[in-house]
């Protein structure tokens, strides 16, 4: 790790990079299950013609991961500006901490198929990301 890295570190860009490299995982759930359901060959060719419907885990993973992908630019860019503007504080902190571990939490919920809990989390994640935006107007 660089000294310039480390001067210029927050919690709330530790909590980004959390989150990309969650977002990262995210990336292979769904796609471990598609090749499960299509086989390797089907995975590693063009994948011409109509896949196979993976299986009930696996679809609500897609989901898990399109919902990931509708709030992660909205997240990067406020952390961001948040930090470049100098609005680290309180909010920030506690807004990232919230979107990162409900983030964390909400993938397995959605897996597993658990109801209300699963849109308490996800309330929790968006909460956080207000907490951040809102650091930015006051």
């Amino acid at each position: 790790m660089s000294d310039a890295w480390v001067l210029v570190t927050t919690p709330e860009l530790t909590m980004l990079a959390a989150t990309l490299v969650l977002a990262f995982v995210l990336l292979f759930l769904p796609a471990a299950g598609r090749t499960m359901a299509n086989g390797i060959d089907w995975n590693a060719g063009p994948r011409d013609g109509v896949p196979a419907r993976p299986g009930i885990v696996t679809q609500r993973l897609e989901r898990a991961q399109a919902n990931m992908w509708e709030t992660l630019p909205l997240f990067i860019g406020a952390v961001l500006i948040a930090h470049v503007t100098g609005e680290d504080g309180p909010l920030t902190f506690w807004g990232t901490q919230a979107f990162f571990w409900a983030r964390l939490v909400y993938i397995p919920l959605y897996a597993f198929g658990v109801p209300f809990v699963r849109s308490f989390v996800w309330l929790i994640a968006m909460g956080g990301l207000v907490a951040v935006f809102a650091a930015l107007f006051t």
